[in-house]
């Protein structure tokens, strides 16, 4: 859509379930994101999200930390990189708040692959410390 009247109306002219995550994310003292990586990227469903959240930027907010959770099949280091680049430059637009930790799980592919890799343990810890 691209329009920005979001900015000034406060409301997307899309009808759906939009405005109440928008308004559960305004009022929440933490925010987490979960995602796939895609591509080297963060899942289109995600980044739709957050580019239908733009009537978010002029409105206050109570959100400090934010906190991201990404899974892939490739296992190396530089995976997840463009996700979180990419959520730092929503994250820019929010100057009060900050990235404050990030989970990646590499090497998971089929459903089980998950199931007792130290990386859960890693994001639980993380959530303790929420």
């Amino acid at each position: 859509v691209g329009c920005l009247a979001c900015q000034k109306t406060g409301a997307c002219v899309i009808k759906d379930d939009v405005p109440a995550i928008m308004e559960s994310v305004l009022n929440a003292d933490v925010v987490c994101w979960a995602t796939p990586i895609y591509y080297y990227e963060m899942s289109g469903q995600m980044k739709t999200l957050i580019d239908r959240m733009n009537a978010m930027y002029p409105k206050d907010y109570r959100f400090r930390d934010i906190y991201l959770l990404t899974t892939a099949f490739e296992n190396e280091a530089h995976v997840p990189a463009r996700a979180e680049s990419g959520l730092q430059g929503w994250i820019a637009c929010f100057g009060k708040s900050s990235l404050k930790g990030h989970v990646f799980c590499g090497g998971v592919g089929a459903p089980n692959d998950i199931a007792g890799n130290p990386k859960l343990q890693q994001a639980y810890q993380l959530g303790m410390g929420v």
